[in-house]
């Protein structure tokens, strides 16, 4: 429960027991519940949906619930997304680099990344039909979780030192096939569709994590945020997609 509770708040602004000291090994041990506090959240942004629809529609409506989406997570993600785009845009040296996504201040690659991110993400959850966008909603932050599990486990970190280094040294061995069980859960309401959403979760990681290697060496904290939100944000399309295939 302790490694749940620290996986929840570090990932989002929900805080059932607030916890202020966290050791290396309670960082470690709670990635494995990452696909669990992605479908909390998932939840928190349909009922955000269902709530302001009786109020808005189309594009308002898809501002607030993806405004609400930056706000339950605190940002997290989207400023490693800003960070990485900074230091794989620069156009600079590995090295480089990686002191670029360390520094605190944003620059115009990272501003205009968030910028299309945000907007990308307001309009392909408009494009997204009634009837498909709420089990897109409770299932594609706990699709993309998995993916940032993927991240963490199964590429080498960039840096000598930092965060990434206790999640892998100190997750379970079992996590990636546990986290997988957890992901599977929204599939309960959301069927093939998500099924077909999280195996796409699973390509995007794999696909974007080894770009990211290549260009940087390894991943570090940063682009965890940041295949998480491009994740998100290429779910949302894929949903968009597949409702009009399917739902229309």
């Amino acid at each position: 429960m302790k490694s749940f509770l620290i996986a929840l708040q570090f990932l989002s602004r929900l805080q059932v027991a607030r916890q202020t000291v966290w050791t290396e090994e309670d960082f470690g041990r709670s990635v494995l519940y990452y696909p669990l506090v992605g479908l909390i959240i998932g939840i928190f942004l349909a009922a955000v949906y269902g709530l302001c629809s009786l109020f808005l529609s189309g594009f308002c409506l898809a501002a607030v619930v993806t405004a609400a989406w930056f706000f339950i997570t605190g940002g997290l993600h989207a400023d490693g997304y800003m960070d990485t785009a900074d230091g794989i845009f620069s156009g600079r040296r590995r090295e480089q680099m990686l002191d670029i996504m360390k520094d605190s201040r944003v620059g115009a690659n990272g501003v205009m990344a968030f910028f299309w991110l945000a907007l990308l993400k307001i309009c392909f959850l408009t494009e997204i039909p009634a009837a498909a966008v709420l089990p897109a909603l409770v299932g594609i932050p706990a699709a993309a979780r998995l993916g940032t599990l993927i991240s963490i486990l199964e590429f080498p970190y960039a840096r000598k030192e930092g965060l990434g280094k206790a999640f892998v040294q100190y997750a379970p061995s079992y996590t990636l096939k546990a986290g997988f069980i957890l992901a599977l859960l929204p599939a309960v309401y959301g069927g093939f569709l998500y099924i077909t959403l999280l195996g796409l979760a699973m390509l995007v990681s794999l696909g974007s994590n080894r770009y990211i290697e290549h260009v940087l060496g390894g991943v570090t904290g940063d682009t965890y945020g940041a295949v998480c939100e491009w994740n998100e944000l290429v779910l949302l399309a894929a949903a968009a997609v597949m409702g009009h295939l399917f739902y229309v």
